[in-house]
């Protein structure tokens, strides 16, 4: 039984909360961040806020759960949702080439925006380069939150085994696009005449030339227009990251901690907490997944194995061979274990009537044998309680798993999420995922032989 009772997460409490306006669900993959989010979005909106959930997840599985045909890079309003209390939903799929896009042209001039959108490196780094999407995930946010049109934004995250990626990738980017490397690049575009033909023919040539011998020279003609088309964006890049950043460090946000009760899963969770906290994010909690239970917990797997082999043995079925043996060599069925049944040679004998009759199980009475539906149902009674000691067993590791974290970090509130019986597939199944989000266990911690 476990001893460490960790605090619990009020789900509702944060979702009405009119001084909460981001929400942002992080963890590593496979445990049901994308659901957990639009879940939170589905509730909040039944429940008076007005809501937008951004997701980035390449699987897009929030428009099938949502009944959106198709997600895009702008809000998406869902129907069904809200009732007469105001509340209303939208969701969206980040664009990140898009929203890069939406980033130059709102910040560079009509025909320096041309250029930078058909620069070949440009296209480049806008579509794939290391640290974009998360970049701009962190700037679609801000977006939002400067429109004002919705008081809860919550934010999907990427899966990423390097934590907080959409944390540290603005930096990475901001600094690259601001660092020595481009601003070396952009020289000879800033310096002018004989002296910057000077400059680039004395310093950066050597620099250049070797870069280009590796990347090629077009790629470098193509970066050194894109510095140059840029020049006026750079500071721009790491201005925004950081106001983002702090926006995200704001009381007004809250992380959830999104993972299921397994070993590697709480693992990861636990890195999540622990760099939430360096980075002095505001964590409000640690939503665990999947979360099985059972209705007789009282029944440790020990006791229903130990009953289940009881039954087995007392519900052996009799073998035919040694029936026909017993029945050759004149032995007593019912000493020898052949139960009521006396076989003869070709057929059996049914014991009230002694009428031998073909072998045929097909076309026997029923009432013939009460001993095979007596072994029938022991057998199945065992197969149940084996079942159910399997099930007490997974009750036992995810509660050993769970109370490892909570040994670490016993100040984390958690919300348990009963597992579904199958996938989430559409907005019952969110409101279904809302309510066990919402709905505290009858005990925090389960008793699990």
């Amino acid at each position: 039984m476990s001893m460490d009772v960790a605090p619990r997460l009020d789900i509702d409490v944060l979702l009405d909360d009119p001084q909460t306006r981001i929400v942002v669900c992080c963890g590593s993959g496979g445990v049901g961040k994308t659901t957990t989010a639009a879940a939170l979005g589905v509730r909040a909106a039944e429940r008076g806020r007005k809501v937008v959930v951004l997701t980035i997840d390449p699987a897009r599985r929030l428009a099938q759960s949502m009944g959106i045909d198709a997600l895009d890079n702008i809000p998406r309003r869902v129907e069904g949702i809200g009732g007469g209390n105001g509340g209303e939903l939208h969701a969206m799929m980040l664009d990140m080439k898009r929203t890069f896009d939406e980033f130059v042209e709102a910040h560079a001039d009509p025909e320096r925006a041309r250029a930078i959108l058909a620069n070949p490196f440009y296209q480049s780094l806008s579509a794939g380069f290391a640290g974009t999407q998360e970049y701009m995930a962190m700037e679609k946010l801000g977006q939002l939150r400067a429109r004002d049109e919705w008081d809860l934004i919550v934010v999907d995250t990427p899966p990423s085994r390097s934590a907080l990626d959409f944390l540290d990738a603005p930096k990475r980017l901001g600094s690259f696009l601001d660092g020595k490397f481009i601003k070396v690049l952009m020289a000879p575009a800033k310096v002018g005449g004989k002296a910057g033909m000077k400059f680039l023919n004395v310093g950066v040539s050597m620099m250049t030339g070797t870069v280009s011998k590796v990347l090629g020279g077009q790629l470098m003609r193509d970066v050194q227009t894109f510095a140059a088309a840029m020049d006026t964006m750079f500071g721009g890049f790491r201005t925004r990251a950081e106001a983002t950043y702090r926006l995200l460090q704001a009381p007004g946000t809250a992380f959830l901690v999104v993972a299921a009760p397994e070993r590697d899963a709480l693992r990861e969770a636990a890195y999540f907490v622990e760099r939430l906290a360096a980075d002095q994010m505001p964590l409000a909690g640690l939503v665990l997944n999947r979360v099985h239970g059972s209705g007789a917990e009282q029944l440790s797997a020990e006791r229903a194995l130990a009953a289940a082999e009881i039954l087995t043995l007392a519900g052996d079925p009799v073998d035919p061979d040694d029936a026909l043996a017993n029945a050759a060599e004149g032995g007593d069925p019912a000493k020898n274990g052949a139960g009521t049944e006396n076989l003869a040679e070709g057929g059996f004998v049914d014991p009230p009537s002694g009428n031998a009759q073909a072998r045929n199980p097909s076309a026997a009475d029923p009432d013939v044998s009460p001993t095979s539906a007596d072994s029938s149902a022991e057998r199945l009674a065992a197969g149940l309680l084996r079942l159910h000691a399997e099930r007490m067993q997974v009750l036992g590791r995810e509660q050993r798993t769970h109370d490892r974290f909570t040994a670490l970090h016993p100040e984390v509130p958690v919300a348990q999420v009963a597992a579904l019986p199958g996938d989430v597939h559409d907005l019952a199944g969110l409101r279904a995922i809302g309510e066990r989000l919402a709905v505290p266990p009858e005990r925090t911690n389960r008793v699990a032989g």
